[in-house]
């Protein structure tokens, strides 16, 4: 097998080729645009902007490695391998949305941390707090006001609820009614009765018919399928 660098990966103007300042930020941007926009997406409700904090040796070495970038490409639906990352700045400016870099001295994060605060035309928001972890592997460390953990290397569900009895149930009746067989399930909560965040992550393809079953629960805000 004939290796491939990042140079060849993210393209000549990605100076310093580091799988985790390029392309881990490319990969956790991508999870951010996912969530976003779930599965559809109208004109109205296409992004209009993102603030990027980086934290850490992101903050340091962003310019040097590409890391704005790659997560600028990422939040335009570029894969790791998409040439266009090296133009994301002029591919960003061509679709209009608007984006600022943000550099943090917070010291109690991990050192490849970047915050993502996406508006969309429509109003809506949505904070993403994403890290590197290394070889090109990330993960999902914050949602909104919530900390969660997940990687999105597994098909995974995103359910957003009040914290009331009952809800976790109901979702895993609806998974289970549809035969999925659940690798990892895990509640994230801000308090209890409050936003919480119930995360399925599946070895198989969940169906998307699945989500239909779970909203019918009135506890149920939101559903995303990655």
């Amino acid at each position: 097998m004939t290796g491939i660098s990042l140079f060849d990966v993210i393209g000549p103007n990605m100076v310093g080729p580091s799988s985790s300042h390029t392309a881990g930020a490319v990969s956790m941007a991508l999870l951010a645009r996912k969530i976003f926009y779930k599965e559809e997406k109208t004109k109205e409700q296409l992004m209009k902007r993102v603030d990027f904090t980086l934290y850490g040796s992101f903050a340091k070495t962003y310019k040097g490695h590409g890391t704005d970038r790659a997560l600028l490409g990422g939040i335009l639906g570029f894969a790791t391998d998409d040439l266009r990352i090296r133009d994301a700045f002029s591919y960003a400016g061509k679709e209009g949305l608007e984006y600022t870099f943000t550099l943090s001295e917070e010291k109690d994060v991990h050192p490849n941390t970047a915050d993502m605060d996406i508006a969309g035309k429509d109003g809506r928001h949505l904070f993403v707090r994403g890290i590197s972890l290394g070889g090109g592997k990330v993960k999902i460390a914050r949602l909104n006001q919530i900390e969660v953990d997940f990687t999105g290397e597994y098909s995974t569900l995103i359910v957003s609820q009040t914290d009331k009895q009952g809800v976790a149930a109901h979702i895993t009746k609806c998974l289970s009614d549809c035969g999925v067989n659940i690798a990892f399930m895990r509640i994230f909560r801000e308090e209890k009765g409050a936003r919480a965040y119930t995360v399925v992550e599946s070895d198989e393809k969940i169906p998307k018919t699945v989500t239909e079953g779970i909203k019918e629960n009135p506890h149920i805000m939101d559903v995303t399928l990655l």
